[in-house]
């Protein structure tokens, strides 16, 4: 049972706050300045148009459907004091937006700052008191964590760089930094997903509208709400005309929440199920393109212009995998929907079941062009702790019983909170970034390359690195030829160019080149 009544220290909250950094001078008027271009000889002007055209072609064109006449204005947000939770569940949960966000694996994060809805709303003073002892608690594991962890870090990163009391101070203080930050990267799975972060965060005009209708459409809608809400004020400060126009309002009835009743034992089931589809894998191959070889070779030869007698399947897909004949696979710009030739590895596509932590899909939705079917939380809650364990933490037993014990406090205060009635889209808050996230992930050929090219590198986040692994051995299984030349940019770029690492003075350490996928990871 979690202690509610352990001391801990104030945490941290307050509403969100929105500020729109950058914007179009006049979104509206350029929307429909747009829209009359499409049928104009010319160019068309903002200052060009009229009350009537604002009338009638911005009704003409909203309620029709033709919404890219207000896919031109961008805007520009910062956003400060808005939860993981919220950033994960809603506003990162489709590809049309850009957010440079504060970084939890680098930035350490001393005082306890949350999401802490208002009590008359939510709950009542004592429900309150344990919400915020249990993000107090967690954040007291963060830092136990961190320092218990720090020794096992330095340990690996002395013997990998071949450090030694006598090194250079100069070293021996970038050795001390990079154990700091390895620490904190996995004490940060303690943390709750109510932790605040900031962000810049740029989406366009109907992205915003879009927003603002489907706010409901996560498990976060109360504070969904309020941020789109504040985004969407803020604009109508610079343009009223692009929102009050229309009179988007947010959807109140939702099908999934129609069709699906919360139950923890649906969420139960749920798990144990999709649990054994995975065979002990973090990410397992569900379906694919069948004739992947055949039409990626075909799709080549009709860019090139070739006959399969000039150009057979094989000499087609090493023409588009061979780093050593495609420089395109060395750029670091990532210009894969640019090259003609890359295109053809659009027509191949894979599907992958995986189970990864919240703190780590946070991440990996970020790979856009290789988008996921995710948990509604609110229809998978299990009464049980359901989480991720990484191995740095695996292999410190003092570690691992503090952070078992953290699981069990942080699951024990959501179900305290949830049987004094707290509505589960609150309770769900605190429970860690280690909580396990079961989804179906799919993608071309093309963009599921960037990304096991980015995420294969020592350097990247542990549980992504892991199931990238899993996918690329799959690859090989069912696809051999098209499962070459896949691998971290050194192992691109080594005997093609230099530098080898594009990682600069974050090379890891570790000559991955010499025997990728061989080369064990230990940190």
């Amino acid at each position: 049972m979690f202690d509610s009544s352990r001391p801990g220290e104030l945490v941290e909250s307050g509403p969100p706050r929105i500020t729109l950094r950058n914007a179009f001078a006049h979104p509206y008027d350029s929307a429909i300045a747009a829209a009359r271009t499409c049928y104009a000889p010319r160019l068309i002007t903002p200052e060009e148009i009229t009350d009537k055209q604002r009338l009638n072609i911005g009704a003409a064109t909203f309620y029709s459907g033709h919404h890219t006449v207000y896919q031109h204005a961008h805007f520009e947000f910062g956003l400060e004091n808005v939860s993981r939770q919220f950033v994960w569940s809603f506003l990162h949960a489709h590809p049309f937006y850009n957010s440079e966000q504060q970084s939890q694996r680098y930035v350490r994060l001393d005082r306890a700052q949350a999401y802490v809805p208002p009590v008359s709303l939510f709950f009542d003073e004592k429900s309150k008191e344990l919400y915020e002892s249990a993000i107090a608690c967690a954040w007291n594991y963060y830092r136990e964590l961190s320092a218990l962890l720090v020794g096992d870090a330095r340990e690996i990163l002395n013997d990998i760089w071949h450090v030694s009391p006598m090194s250079h101070p100069k070293r021996l203080q970038k050795i001390e930094r990079s154990a700091e930050k390895r620490a904190i990267e996995i004490a940060r799975y303690v943390l709750p997903v109510a932790a605040f972060t900031t962000m810049v965060h740029t989406l366009s005009g109907i992205v915003l509208h879009r927003l603002w209708r489907m706010c409901s459409a996560s498990d976060t809608p109360s504070e969904a709400r309020a941020v789109v809400g504040a985004m969407v004020d803020e604009v109508k400060k610079t343009d009223p005309q692009f929102f009050e126009r229309f009179g988007t309002q947010p959807l109140e009835e939702l099908p999934e929440w129609k069709n699906s009743q919360p139950s923890v034992s649906a969420g139960e089931s749920f798990a144990c199920e999709f649990d054994s589809k995975l065979n002990g894998k973090t990410s397992r191959l569900v379906d694919y393109s069948p004739n992947a070889l055949r039409v990626v070779a075909e799709s080549y030869r009709a860019v090139a212009g070739v006959t399969a007698s000039q150009c057979s399947d094989a000499d087609a897909l090493d023409r588009l995998l061979n780093p050593g004949r495609n420089l395109y696979r060395l750029e670091t710009l990532n210009v894969g929907v640019h090259a003609p030739m890359m295109r053809a590895l659009q027509h191949a596509n894979y599907t992958f079941a995986k189970k990864i932590s919240h703190t780590a899909d946070s991440q990996d939705q970020r790979h856009r062009m290789v988008p996921g079917s995710r948990p509604l939380l609110t229809l998978a809650d299990t009464r049980d702790p359901d989480y991720i364990t990484p191995m740095l933490l695996a292999a410190n037993p003092r570690a691992k019983e503090t952070y078992d014990r953290a699981m069990h406090d942080a699951w024990s205060a959501k179900n305290q909170l949830l049987d004094r009635g707290v509505p589960l889209e609150i309770a769900l808050y605190v429970l860690p970034n280690a909580k396990a996230i079961r989804l179906y992930e799919s993608g071309s050929l093309l963009h599921l390359l960037h990304k096991w090219t980015m995420r294969t590198c020592f350097n990247a986040q542990e549980e992504i690195f892991q199931a990238s692994l899993d996918e690329i051995a799959q690859l090989r299984e069912v696809h051999p030829d098209l499962a070459r030349y896949i691998g971290p940019p050194c192992h691109l770029r080594a005997g093609n160019t230099t530098p080898i690492c594009t990682e600069g003075s974050h090379f890891c350490g570790v000559k991955v080149w010499l025997d990728f996928p061989n080369t064990p990871r230990r940190i």
